[in-house]
């Protein structure tokens, strides 16, 4: 049974629980109480059978599987399945990345946008945003012209080309959003869109503020979030 150790560890813990309460019989809610603690503890050693690590630092494993550290590392595990699903639906197309087809979806719910708007919007950096709307351009899916009052802006829109395009790719990069979400409930999707979409408020408000700009920032918004 692959689910031994798993099961092995839950003798321990309900006769870990049976001691602390002096033999008394315990009920389910009793165990849950008790699991939740002792998984919130961050004294507590839970590492799972990840099958990237070895187990020649324990130390090293320790912090890893901090809880915000084990998060953390599995919304970058996320975000390369997704890109990598992303590219795939983009086959065949002159979108050669997930930042170019986002960009597009962006546009195409604007009348048009400033460069630096778009990139803002797709939070991507300068130097890399604008490679995106050069390539985009290029294909010929966005068009760009000129600011009336400020002719050292551009402003850009999506072309009908453009648009068609994105309808084509819709149906591929929707099943790429089933993929991701794996096996889930619909009741569990709800939850995880609840979760992320606090997450996205919180990280979104820095970014837009600017408020990250330098190493020592981390620390101070990592302290500030238990104030």
């Amino acid at each position: 049974m692959k689910s031994y150790q798993l099961i092995h560890q839950l003798i321990n813990l309900v006769a870990e629980l049976e001691e602390e309460n002096q033999g008394r019989e315990a009920s389910i809610q009793d165990f849950t109480g008790f699991l939740l603690n002792k998984v919130g503890d961050p004294t507590s050693n839970h590492h799972s059978n990840e099958v990237r690590f070895g187990d020649s630092d324990s130390a090293a494993l320790d912090i890893a599987y901090q809880l915000d550290n084990n998060i953390g590392r599995l919304f970058v595990f996320m975000s390369r399945y997704a890109k990598s699903y992303i590219k795939k639906a983009l086959e065949g197309t002159p979108l050669q990345t997930a930042e170019d087809f986002s960009a597009l979806a962006i546009l195409l719910t604007h009348h048009h946008l400033s460069k630096s708007e778009l990139i803002s919007h797709n939070l991507q950096e300068k130097t890399s945003g604008t490679e995106v709307i050069r390539r985009l351009i290029a294909s010929g899916l966005v068009r760009q012209w000129d600011d009336e009052k400020d002719k050292r802006s551009k402003h850009i829109a999506i072309t009908d080309d453009g648009k068609q395009l994105l309808f084509q790719v819709f149906e591929h990069t929707s099943y790429v959003g089933k993929i991701i979400t794996g096996r889930l409930t619909t009741a569990e999707k709800f939850t995880l869109q609840y979760l992320l979409q606090k997450l996205e408020a919180f990280h979104l408000e820095h970014y837009e503020k600017k408020t990250i700009l330098h190493k020592a920032d981390l620390k101070k918004l990592a302290e500030e979030r238990y104030l």
